[in-house]
């Protein structure tokens, strides 16, 4: 029996040693729990990082709320009512003094007007075809004659943009500066249109300052250029008138 056990265990080492021959040659054999093992003490396992970019939401700038614009105060001179006075008409540049300007209802040299001019005053229309009164809104319009003795409006063509016209009339000193020319012709309804309009120039605008239109014959000046036409009341065809805007009141003077 026991050498029957010693052929045994002789034998199973002999195979034993078999095996270990075949494996030298090769891969070493590694088992499953020891490869696992190795795996896991070799290979660091490398997070996954999931990174939220939050876009900030932008702050919404608040609107102002804008200052109400205060109405202006007018700082100019006060306009009159409007209403038809007779006034008395300076004009230093040209040595007009205390002429007397007679309101009357009617258009710029019509039957009346003429008439007022014909005694060496000077005539100043209104109503629904004329104009409104001493310094009122709109246009204030005074005629003169400048060939007809007195003549006072002899050098009115004369006068220049700027210069001061003061017309004094219930107490009060209108006072104007002259600041365009313009010519009239009698024969063309539109041109009398345009003397005749609350803004001088400009038929059908509102007026929104007191104006004054001085008015006189062209009489030289036609006559110069052989134009003889006249109308029922001896006027030649062109006048020549001198537009201003009211720029100051004041008392008038005693």
């Amino acid at each position: 029996m026991h050498g029957y056990r010693a052929l045994a265990v002789v034998a199973a080492f002999g195979v034993l040693g078999l095996l270990g021959a075949c494996s030298t040659g090769g891969s070493p054999v590694t088992s499953p729990s020891s490869a696992a093992m190795t795996s896991s003490s070799t290979t660091t396992a490398t997070p996954s990082t999931t990174t939220t970019t939050t876009t900030p939401t932008p702050t919404a700038t608040p609107t102002p709320t804008p200052t109400p614009t205060p109405t202006p105060t007018p700082t100019g001179p006060t306009p009159s009512d409007g209403t038809p006075l007779q006034a008395r008409l300076s004009i230093p540049a040209i040595k007009v003094a205390g002429l007397v300007v007679q309101p009357y209802q009617g258009f710029t040299d019509d039957a009346p007007g003429t008439q007022i001019q014909n005694r060496g005053l000077a005539a100043s229309p209104s109503g629904p075809r004329g104009g409104t009164g001493p310094g009122g809104v709109g246009n204030y319009q005074v005629t003169a004659h400048r060939t007809t003795k007195p003549a006072p409006f002899r050098d009115l063509p004369a006068l220049a943009d700027g210069a001061l016209v003061h017309v004094d009339a219930g107490g009060v000193r209108y006072t104007y500066a002259i600041t365009a020319t313009r010519q009239t012709s009698f024969r063309s309804p539109a041109s009398l249109a345009e003397q005749r309009a609350a803004v001088p120039g400009r038929p059908g605008a509102a007026p929104t300052q007191a104006m004054i239109t001085l008015s006189t014959c062209a009489t030289p000046e036609d006559r110069a250029a052989g134009n003889h036409w006249a109308d029922e009341f001896d006027n030649p065809e062109h006048r020549i008138d001198k537009i201003g805007v009211l720029v100051q009141t004041s008392p008038a003077p005693a």
